[in-house]
């Protein structure tokens, strides 16, 4: 095997380095073939082992209530693991546990990694198994307990052993080097995989154990930004569940960040990826619309993000989370501007309001101040709100050129809303045809108002 190789397992309260914590560590030292050291501790995690843990692994709180915190053994780890490739059975688990132990202590672990997993997967393709317990059945490997640090490290050296009697020790030295050599990927990726993802813009697809994508995302670099999810201390629980889950990667190019975005934001709400929080529809958004009419009463109302109609923008303002959030901010607005609270909706009953009362409102609600007035000076209060109207009259095409490819593609946008986009001036006609009426995004409206507002990609005027 490898000159020197540590044999590593860890069980811990839960799956989450973020929030759990390493409960045993158990390894075992070979140098050139031969065993040199062999060490095992119960380790304190300093909070409680879930119950279903306990009855998992057999460690309870009890058992580890005396024993060294990680803290206490960090040192003495770091002899073991010194100048050695770590292997374990799913590496990238233990590896993102023992980065968030040492970064807890504002340390940095650098190691070159093994997994057992991929091992298993290169020296075996035609088995489909690859746990630990799909190892034992298929070598006939045996252990009295599993779900405890030295036992799983027993049987990894178990599996190790019996494939270089099946394969002979050339096929498994050749095996083991080209993996320790490769980033710490996902169980089920094939770093060839990542070297045909090319360096240019565009989204990404992640895929777990069906058609439906569990994440997309986009980049104006596909490999850096993909590798990226592979190479954190799996701090996050999202990266830790997406590393676990994912079986396949796709991508689409794009000729430019513009069109990553684009392509990003529809397909995350087409698709709904579970693991795609913030662009997921429909975020529930409340803005203000100003009536039309100033003799409206009240003369402002508060509508969902989609009861928004695109060609109304003009008398649209803020976006808010939630309708307490609206409401305090339209009050806010109200006390700075002597605004009538009756004439915002923000009092109901007949009479003054009570603002007027304290001498906060100009009298629209008494007929004392004209309500075209009041109408006026509410929509100056706002103007800082207000979102912005479509300024072009009909579709408008947004070019976008790749500086390596030189390939091309149209935007057609409508009302802040994207219509299609097209790769060959000729298809404008059916894109053209379209009729539907498009839902107003508000993700989609921020990214072209900063777009169009960049001067950076060339404008078409499409006639309707």
């Amino acid at each position: 095997m490898l000159p020197i190789i540590v044999y590593l397992d860890l069980e811990t309260t839960g799956a989450t380095p973020l929030r759990d914590r390493i409960t045993e560590i158990a390894l075992v030292r070979f140098e050139n073939g031969i065993e040199t050291a062999r060490w095992q501790t119960l380790v304190n995690p300093e909070r409680s082992i879930p119950a279903f843990i306990q009855k998992l692994t057999g460690i309870t709180d009890e058992m580890v209530e005396s024993a060294p915190t990680f803290s206490d053994v960090a040192n003495q780890l770091l002899v073991f693991l010194d100048g050695a490739v770590m292997a374990a059975h799913n590496v990238r688990f233990d590896h993102g546990f023992l980065k968030s132990e040492y970064k807890r202590l504002g340390q940095t672990l650098r190691q070159r990694l093994l997994c057992t997993v991929k091992l298993s997967r290169k020296l075996y393709p035609q088995h489909k198994g690859h746990s630990l317990d799909a190892i034992m059945h298929r070598h006939q490997l045996t252990t009295d307990m599993r779900h405890r640090a030295m036992n799983d490290v027993e049987l990894m050296i178990g599996f190790v052993g019996s494939a270089q009697n099946e394969l002979g020790l050339e096929r498994l030295i050749e095996a083991a080097k080209d993996l320790s050599k490769q980033a710490s990927l996902p169980t089920h990726i094939d770093s060839h995989l990542m070297d045909e993802i090319p360096q240019v813009p565009g989204v990404y697809i992640f895929f777990g154990d069906n058609d439906f994508p569990i994440y997309i995302g986009k980049s104006v670099k596909l490999r850096d930004r993909v590798m990226s999810h592979f190479s954190g201390d799996h701090a996050s629980s999202k990266e830790m569940n997406i590393s676990q889950q994912i079986k396949r990667i796709e991508w689409i190019e794009t000729p430019g960040e513009l069109g990553a975005l684009l392509l990003e934001s529809r397909m995350v709400k087409e698709k709904q990826p579970i693991y795609n929080r913030r662009l997921r529809r429909q975020r529930q958004l409340y803005t203000w619309q100003v009536m039309q009419d100033p003799e409206n009463q009240p003369q402002i109302k508060l509508i969902n993000a989609s009861e928004i109609e695109p060609s109304l923008l003009g008398d649209l303002y803020g976006t808010y989370r939630s309708k307490r959030q609206a409401l305090e901010t339209l009050r806010d607005i109200a006390d700075q501007h002597n605004l009538c609270l009756k004439l915002l909706g923000l009092e109901s009953g007949k009479g003054r309001c009570f603002a007027f009362q304290l001498k906060k409102c100009k009298g629209a609600c008494e007929g004392i101040e004209p309500r075209e007035i009041h109408y006026l000076r509410l929509k100056q209060a706002l103007s800082a709100h207000k979102l912005k109207a479509w300024p072009y009259e009909g579709k408008l095409g947004v070019k976008e050129t790749s500086l390596s490819s030189g390939k091309t593609a149209i935007h057609i946008i409508d009302q802040w809303c994207h219509i299609e986009t097209v790769y060959n001036e000729l298809d404008y006609t059916e894109a053209l045809s379209h009729k539907d009426i498009f839902a107003f995004d508000y993700d989609t409206y921020k990214l072209l108002l900063k777009a169009l507002d960049s001067n950076k990609y060339e404008l078409i005027k499409l006639k309707n």
